[in-house]
């Protein structure tokens, strides 16, 4: 059957690719460096860049700096991984969705590719994507599959069920309370978040079948969530009437977050869900005395008003943001910097969206005591000559 699928994909792969390269071609504003133009270099890091291909046990980390097309080719788009990279064989594979529903279902590929198919322009960062990565764990796809929320229809979810749980193929033993257990990777969303019209089970990434270290043969997208609960490797969907406690909901990938609480200051956890406003600086490019400042924006698929840059201590000054772009994927923005004077400089970018909310400084991010989630700006700092 694997063989069968990749020659069914095949014919439309090609057009799709075509329509993916038209779309770079036009609409991308980070392109190749031009003749005679060339790249300033950041002095803020020298961090080195993972850019060995994706693997079992290793981390993916996209270098932003050179950036150069719309949809992040299958090959560079981030990977974090937590018990590796299952081998599954297509022909055997089933999906099953179990628990509070009428109609208990266990589908080949087969059987969901027979579905109406649905595409989606999506980027989503990983909840621990920060600037020592150079905001690097992340990417920007056409994904294809079949939406999710149908499918939770043809099945009746039944009134009780409150919680939808994605388990993946991927397991590891893990040591609980001195008990050593399997464990499946797994993340869960109340029912309404999973209904939400946008949500998909994909097969497919950027016109190509959906590649193994990226949940090869189906894994869930959940536009404007953060990368974690974009489950590979889905092999099982679970509706209950409680919330699930697994690893990764009760002790991993929460934030640990400092609020008042009735006028008194309460440490509390929360799952990391949706997306923050987020937007970075990636690119100083020069040709001759001219300047461009490049970078891209991300959020939960808010639209957005305007990306601001700011020089050393100068004004905020509106960027170029170029709108040729979907409501969940990156949003790409440029600024022409004229004016500029040999030496240290520090460059910023902010995002505000149409509720006028404004991406924090660091200085502004409510205290927490995790790594997880850091939309604060990011300033960056070059010497120009």
């Amino acid at each position: 059957m694997e063989q069968e699928f990749d020659r069914r994909e095949l014919l439309k792969r090609g057009a799709a690719v075509s329509g993916l390269a038209a779309l770079t071609a036009a609409n991308w504003p980070l392109p190749a460096l031009a003749l005679g133009e060339e790249l300033v270099p950041f002095t803020d890091t020298d961090q080195p860049i993972n850019r060995e291909p994706a693997k079992a046990g290793v981390n993916h980390i996209v270098d932003t700096r050179t950036l150069d097309t719309f949809y992040t080719p299958n090959e560079n788009f981030y990977v974090v991984q937590h018990y590796g990279q299952p081998e599954i064989d297509t022909a055997k594979y089933r999906l099953r969705i179990t628990g509070l529903v009428d109609t208990p279902m266990e589908l080949s590929l087969d059987d969901i590719m027979k579905r109406q198919r649905i595409e989606l322009d999506a980027g989503f960062e990983c909840g621990g994507n920060m600037k020592r990565f150079f905001y690097g764990l992340v990417g920007n796809a056409k994904w294809a599959g079949i939406s999710l929320s149908s499918l939770l229809k043809e099945c009746g979810v039944q009134p009780e069920g409150k919680e939808i749980v994605f388990f993946g193929a991927d397991e590891a033993e893990e040591e609980i309370r001195k008990l050593k257990v399997k464990q499946n990777f797994a993340r869960s969303m109340s029912v309404e978040d999973a209904m939400g019209k946008d949500n998909m089970l994909a097969y497919e990434m950027n016109g190509d079948p959906l590649p193994h270290f990226h949940g090869k043969p189906l894994r869930v997208v959940i536009p404007g969530w953060f990368g974690v609960a974009n489950v590979k490797w889905v092999n099982q969907i679970h509706v209950q009437d409680d919330r699930f406690m697994g690893k990764f909901m009760a002790r991993d990938y929460v934030t640990l977050r400092k609020y008042d609480v009735g006028g008194v200051e309460r440490w509390t956890e929360e799952s990391i869900t949706r997306m923050n406003l987020m937007s970075v600086v990636v690119r100083v490019t020069r040709n001759g005395d001219e300047y461009k400042i490049w970078g891209f924006s991300l959020n939960d698929g808010t639209p957005l008003k305007s990306v601001e840059i700011k020089v050393d201590d100068g004004p905020w000054k509106l960027a170029d943001l170029h709108r040729e772009v979907s409501k969940y994927s990156w949003k790409m923005f440029s600024y022409d910097w004229t004016d500029v004077k040999p030496g240290d400089h520090t460059i910023v970018s902010r995002a505000i969206d149409i509720n006028g909310n404004i991406q924090l400084t660091e200085e502004q991010v409510p205290e927490k005591a995790t790594y997880w989630e850091n939309p604060g700006q990011f300033p960056r700092t070059i010497k120009t000559t």
